[in-house]
């Protein structure tokens, strides 16, 4: 291979927010979404939301471009508990520049320990990413 992986870091901004969300005391649903500056080679933040649901996600995420996102989500079971599993998403849509893709792909790793998140999914049509993929994903069936 000709080009050589680049594994980007994280932002240190981003390392504590990341550490904060891990720990917040919402109860809603909530996801930060991250990007890598090329320039930089580094993940930094691209965008938060608040009470956001898995098909609003969807519509925030760029269609050509991939994203790292770590998504706090809200589950109700079946008997009355209520648990909110943090997931690492990583969306790698069809049809990202090859070298985008190889630096989103060599960096996920890194961010993912940074985070120290355990749920890591990967997404390649964002269209996929509905309540029922998430729920399949995290192994809550109905």
């Amino acid at each position: 291979m000709s080009e050589s992986l680049v594994v980007c870091d994280v932002a240190e901004d981003l390392v504590e927010k990341l550490r904060k969300f891990r720990f917040r005391k919402e109860t809603n649903n909530a996801a930060i979404i991250m990007k890598i500056d090329k320039d930089k080679q580094l993940v930094v933040l691209d965008e938060e939301h608040e009470g956001i649901s898995p098909d609003e996600l969807k519509d925030e995420l760029p269609e050509r471009q991939p994203r790292f996102i770590v998504y706090s989500y809200k589950y109700q079971h079946d008997d009355g508990r209520v648990s909110y599993p943090l997931c690492f998403i990583f969306s790698s849509p069809v049809g990202c520049k090859p070298e985008q893709q190889m630096m989103y792909a060599g960096s996920k790793n890194k961010l993912v320990q940074t985070a120290e998140l355990t749920k890591v999914f990967e997404i390649r049509n964002t269209e996929d990413l509905t309540e029922e993929w998430l729920r399949e994903k995290l192994g809550f069936f109905h």
